[in-house]
């Protein structure tokens, strides 16, 4: 299966107008039983209630009338099982967590895509692919700012993206590459597949649902039309200075040199967006300055220090390296930072009771697990005041596992040293 897509993604990178009629037969069983391999174990099930280790118990049999009913056309996804995770202090996002036979061909169904859109997404796309991560992203914004000449930033959000994305300019998009019936119609049907809540179903007329493997693909396909060519073909040309934008997923910020190229482009974006069904979410968009310049001019005007701006959870400012030269610094943003520690919180207040190893082997992994993503160049002190936080609340919760009080101060310092819990450390260097 990877020579196959190998082939794809060479013929789609020698001509970027070359539509693809005849793909569908790559979902074959073969492509499942990779799909199925790949699935972690212990995954919450969709409205089916099937497990991995249930459907492997006669995967071939399985497979086999997955593939029959894919070349019948008659296989229908089933609608996705709602649930909600938190998004912010105020409210949850909902997922939809597809029926176990729907990951698998959505599974299979993004590595053909991806072998296509992978030549054509641009460099400044970040979000949900191959060798790409947040870390990346972030050192992206390093080079631009710091290194170029801007001056402004844009920072824009899109009014809940994912549950807005337009089902039929997705579609258009698509057949831009495919020209394959079946691939169009099984994405039609995705699409359409609808969301079950508590035995009620609820059809699905927009969005792309956010639990699904292909979801992010799309989601990148539309954005990639909407927003970077737009951006590489109109915007940059029309402007007179710099001008550069980093994106991951719906997530993105766009940097200028000129004031006026920056007022030009926050002008045109909101109706860019709406003529795609989208729109902007005017209280988090705005126009800072922001760089080398924008700080000089600041500190002559005496307006202080820039602004700052949030990025992929961390809050970035304008400072100064030790040897006193320009540099942009980022810390956990304060929304982030509370977000993270109210979870911690409702962690250890939930499973306080599990025995003293399970409980630190936890506890280890999450903390492990912050520092991995946080723990970059500048924001060791964000770390270690989690970290700080995180003590905080086991002495408390610890505590109360019985009316009769478990730890002293003292008593509670000795023991957090004999569990050896893992210390902040800088794990990526933004600038290598």
């Amino acid at each position: 299966m990877e020579t196959k897509r190998a082939r794809i993604a060479e013929m789609a990178r020698a001509d970027s107008k070359v539509r693809f009629t005849s793909i569908g037969h790559l979902i074959n069983e073969q492509a499942l039983m990779e799909s199925h391999e790949e699935m972690e174990t212990g995954k919450a099930t969709g409205i089916d209630g099937m497990t991995k280790e249930k459907y492997g118990e006669d995967l071939e049999a399985n497979v086999g009338q997955l593939v029959a009913r894919l070349k019948q056309k008659s296989y229908r996804p089933q609608p996705a099982r709602r649930t909600y995770i938190p998004k912010d202090e105020k409210s949850m996002r909902p997922l939809g967590i597809p029926a176990y036979e729907d990951k698998l061909v959505q599974h299979a169904l993004k590595q053909v895509l991806s072998a296509i859109y992978e030549q054509d997404f641009m460099d400044f796309s970040y979000g949900f692919r191959p060798g790409r991560s947040m870390h990346d992203a972030l050192k992206k914004v390093t080079e631009v700012i710091q290194y170029g000449r801007i001056s402004y930033v844009v920072d824009a959000d899109i009014k809940g993206f994912f549950n807005h994305v337009d089902h039929e300019w997705l579609i258009q998009f698509l057949e831009l590459r495919i020209a394959d019936p079946n691939i169009l119609r099984l994405v039609r049907r995705m699409l359409k597949a609808g969301i079950q809540e508590e035995g009620n179903f609820e059809p699905t007329e927009e969005g792309t649902p956010q639990g699904s493997a292909v979801s992010p693909l799309l989601a990148n396909v539309y954005l990639h039309y909407v927003l970077d060519l737009w951006f590489m073909v109109t915007v940059k040309k029309q402007c007179n200075g710099q001008a550069e934008i980093i994106r991951f997923a719906d997530d993105f910020i766009c940097c200028f040199q000129y004031r006026e190229d920056a007022e030009r482009f926050y002008a045109a974006l909101g109706q860019r967006l709406e003529k795609f069904k989208l729109s902007l979410a005017e209280e988090k968009t705005k126009i800072i300055e922001f760089g080398r310049y924008a700080e000089e001019r600041s500190r002559r005007e005496g307006k202080g220090k820039p602004k700052t701006f949030d990025f992929l959870g961390f809050t970035h400012y304008c400072s100064k390296s030790q040897k006193g030269a320009y540099r942009v610094k980022r810390e956990t943003s304060g929304k982030k930072f509370r977000q993270k520690v109210k979870k911690m919180k409702q962690w250890i207040r939930t499973n306080r009771h599990l025995k003293q190893e399970e409980f630190l082997k936890a506890i280890r992994s999450k903390l492990l697990g912050h520092y991995r993503y946080y723990g970059i160049t500048d924001n060791y002190d964000r770390m270690k005041a989690y970290q700080t936080e995180t003590t905080k609340l086991m002495e408390k919760w610890l505590n109360r596992r019985s009316q009769r009080k478990s730890f002293t101060r003292e008593r509670f310092s000795e023991v957090i040293k004999k569990w050896q819990l893992p210390k902040p450390r800088i794990y990526v260097d933004i600038y290598k």
